[in-house]
C-alpha cells in the first residue's frame, strides 16, 4: 500500500453530517457543509450531501470550481472568504452565495450583468476582529446594498477563528437583533442569519442557540467530530473519519539529547529537548511537507511524536517497531488540512456511502 496514506471514511463523514443536520433542523437551523479542509474533495462533498447539508461551502474559488466540475450542483455553493474585486467575474460564475463586508464588493456583485446573480450575506464583526462591519455600520450598509441592486440574503458573523472569541447567547442574540433591524430598514425578509461555524455547535447541542439564528457553517465539527472551543468530542459524532498512516524507515537506539552545540534547525527554530536517556527512536517517511506534526496523535499509547523535519517524522518508540511497519495517527484540523493539500499523501476512501 502507498505511504503516507490518508484514510477517509465517507460513511463516518455522512453520519456526522446527518447528526448535525438533525439537531439543526430541530432548532430551525440549516447547515452549510464546509469542504475547505478537504480542498473541495468531491467524494467528501458527496458524503456531506448524503448527510443532508443544505449548502456546500468553501473559501477557495478553485475548490468551488472542482465541485462544479463534479456536477454537485443540487445545493447552493457558498464562498466563505470575502470576494476579491480582481476575481469578481469568477465569483459570480462559481458561487451562489457570498460573504461580504465591503460596500465596494457589494457594488461589484451587483454591477456585473451576469445570467446568474449571487446572494450576499453581510458580515458583522462581533468582536473577533476578523472580517465584518462593526455593528454601528450595518444599517447604512444594508440600505445602501439594496439601493445599488445587491441581492441581500441576510447577515452573518464569524467567531473564534482569529480572536478566539467564544460564541455566546449574548453575542449571537446581538446578531439576531441586528438582522431584525435590517429587515425593517430594507423591507427585505433576510432569511439567512448565519451564526458562525463549528464553535457555535455547543450552543446547538445544549439547545441554547438563540432563536433567529437560521444558518451555521460547519466543517471541523463534521470532519473531526469535535467542537472548536476546547476540541472536545461532540456527543453522537465520530472522531475517526480521518486516519493518517506512514511507514517506518529506521529504528535505532540513540540518546535523547543531541550531542554538540545547538543552533537553529531547518526551519529557523532553536529546538529544546527532554533528557530521557537512551531509547528506541523510529523514523517515518512523513514530514512537514506532508502534515503538521504537532497535530498528529499516534493511535498507540506506546509511541510519542518527538518532532519532524521536511521529510522525516521522529517517534519515541516503546512499541517495538520494525522497519516496514505502518503507524497510524489521528489528526488535528491543521494537520488534516496540510495532509489533504499535500500531493505526496495518498488519499484512500473507505466506508462506502449507502
Amino acid at each position: 500500500m502507498p505511504n503516507p496514506r490518508l484514510l477517509i471514511n465517507l460513511a463516518a463523514i455522512a453520519g456526522n453530517a446527518a447528526e448535525v443536520v438533525r439537531r439543526g433542523r430541530a432548532r430551525g437551523v440549516e447547515i452549510a457543509g464546509v469542504t475547505k479542509v478537504c480542498c473541495g474533495d468531491p467524494s467528501v462533498a458527496k458524503a456531506l450531501l448524503a448527510g443532508g447539508v443544505s449548502m456546500l461551502a468553501d473559501s477557495r474559488l478553485e475548490n468551488l470550481e472542482r465541485l462544479r466540475r463534479a456536477g454537485l450542483n443540487q445545493v447552493p455553493f457558498l464562498l466563505l472568504r470575502l470576494p476579491m474585486l480582481s476575481r469578481m467575474a469568477e465569483t459570480l460564475e462559481l458561487a451562489d452565495v457570498v460573504l461580504v463586508s465591503e460596500p465596494v464588493s457589494l457594488k461589484g456583485l451587483s454591477g456585473f450583468h451576469a445570467a446568474k446573480r449571487c446572494q450576499a450575506i453581510l458580515m458583522v464583526d462581533l468582536g473577533d476582529l476578523r472580517e465584518g462591519l462593526w455593528p454601528d455600520r450595518i444599517m447604512e450598509t444594508a440600505t445602501a446594498a439594496v439601493a445599488m441592486g445587491a441581492d441581500l440574503a441576510g447577515l452573518g458573523t464569524n467567531l473564534t477563528c482569529y480572536g478566539g472569541v467564544k460564541p455566546t447567547v449574548g453575542n449571537l442574540t446581538q446578531l439576531t437583533s441586528l438582522a431584525e433591524m435590517a429587515r425593517v430598514a430594507t423591507g427585505l425578509p433576510l432569511p439567512i442569519v448565519s451564526g458562525g461555524n463549528t464553535s457555535s455547535l455547543p450552543l446547538l447541542w445544549d439547545e441554547t442557540l438563540p432563536r433567529g439564528i437560521s444558518h451555521l457553517r460547519v466543517g471541523e465539527g463534521i470532519m473531526l467530530g469535535v467542537e472548536t472551543l476546547l476540541r472536545r468530542p461532540l456527543p453522537g459524532l465520530r472522531q475517526d473519519a480521518f486516519r493518517l498512516t506512514a511507514e517506518v524507515i529506521e529504528v535505532q537506539r540513540k540518546p535523547s539529547l543531541p550531542i554538540g552545540e545547538i543552533c537553529q534547525d531547518a526551519f529557523g527554530n532553536t529546538p529544546e529537548f527532554v533528557d530521557r536517556g537512551w531509547g528506541s527512536r523510529a523514523i517515518l517517511a512523513l514530514g512537514r511537507q506532508d502534515c503538521v506534526p504537532e497535530g498528529l496523535a499516534p493511535e498507540s499509547a506506546d509511541l510519542e511524536v518527538l518532532g519532524a523535519s521536511s521529510d522525516h517524522l521522529i517517534l519515541w518508540d516503546e512499541a517495538g517497531l520494525a522497519v516496514g511497519d505502518e503507524v497510524a495517527f489521528t489528526l488535528s484540523y491543521g494537520s488534516l488540512l496540510a495532509a489533504m493539500t499535500s500531493p505526496y499523501v495518498e488519499k484512500e476512501y473507505i466506508g462506502a456511502l449507502a
